[in-house]
């Protein structure tokens, strides 16, 4: 039996984002994930795997090799690859290639929420953040939202040139802001400690969607955002005593439990108001490198 390999350009070619949020959804109807992190360390290189089982779906590990000396090398910082095996007699049915499936998996997590929760009439989106994962967001959410003006803010404002130099009519922005202020939907990437987005700026009937913080002293944005707006997470496992983002607000006080209104596996409460500020904590997870894995070996095999 010829257990394929499947590479980024080829694999990318054959998905579409709607297409992959459907599967997301219909993941969460299934029995909630089993997930397991496991990390291993030699000075400052990692080895880390991430495991998801479902039953009906399958399982997968997700394995990341992390060496930050690479790049003097001329070498990728991060590699690595999912193993996808079946639900039925756990023999191994694909490799995937690492970076394919963390792309679709980032951008595709947001962009199902923001499907439900944000504005269908939504025609102002600003990205926070011009790396890798900005760009992604600019190609998802532009599936879902065609009509749309994408503007990015970064820091460092040459990163954001070379963003819109490589997605035409993307607009960027002088001041944070400003750009939040305008937006009907803000979606946030950074590598922040201190966040950057604040809750004065925010205004009724904008969905707010954070990406960046995914550990437990990170935070994109600050108090005043969340007392403002309906609270939701993708999982509540994986998100509310791991990332600092819900963390840090719900052990000071300053937000209840109950203001994190519900996550994927609620999919039927994620609903909104017209003038609802809505929060989307977007923490990932093996259950979705999971899902999306199957959806790309899916399409894979009716090519």
């Amino acid at each position: 039996m010829n257990i394929p390999f499947i590479p980024f350009a080829e694999g990318e070619a054959l998905l579409d984002w709607i297409g992959l949020t459907d599967a997301l959804a219909a993941g969460h109807h299934l029995p909630k994930a089993e997930i397991g992190d496991t990390f291993l360390y030699r000075d400052s290189d990692t080895l880390l795997s991430r495991a998801a089982w479902i039953n009906g779906l399958g399982m997968a590990v997700k394995t990341a090799t992390i060496f930050p000396g690479n790049p003097r090398h001329d070498k990728p910082m991060v590699n690595g690859g999912v193993n996808l095996y079946a639900d039925g007699d756990g023999t191994l049915e694909a490799i995937v290639d690492f970076h394919l499936v963390t792309k679709w998996k980032t951008a595709g997590d947001s962009l199902l929420a923001a499907r439900r929760l944000a504005r269908p009439d939504s025609r102002n989106i600003l990205i926070v953040g011009a790396g890798t994962v900005g760009r992604s967001l600019f190609d998802a959410y532009s599936a879902a939202f065609p009509q749309a003006q994408f503007t990015v803010w970064n820091r460092t404002r040459a990163n954001a040139e070379a963003m819109a130099k490589a997605r035409p009519g993307l607009e960027i922005a002088d001041t944070l802001a400003d750009a939040v202020q305008a937006a009907d939907i803000v979606t946030s990437a950074t590598m922040s400690t201190d966040p950057l987005i604040k809750g004065e700026w925010l205004r009724p009937g904008q969905h707010i969607d954070l990406i960046g913080a995914y550990r437990p002293d990170m935070r994109e944005v600050d108090d005043a955002a969340l007392l403002k707006s309906r609270i939701f997470v993708d999982n509540f496992d994986t998100t509310l005593g791991h990332i600092g983002e819900v963390k840090i607000p719900l052990e000071a006080g300053t937000i209840k439990r109950d203001a994190i209104k519900a996550d994927y596996y609620d999919l039927p409460a994620f609903t909104r108001t017209a003038n609802d500020i809505t929060l989307f904590k977007n923490g990932g997870g093996a259950h979705l490198d999971l899902m999306t894995s199957r959806y790309i070996l899916d399409r894979w095999r009716t090519s």
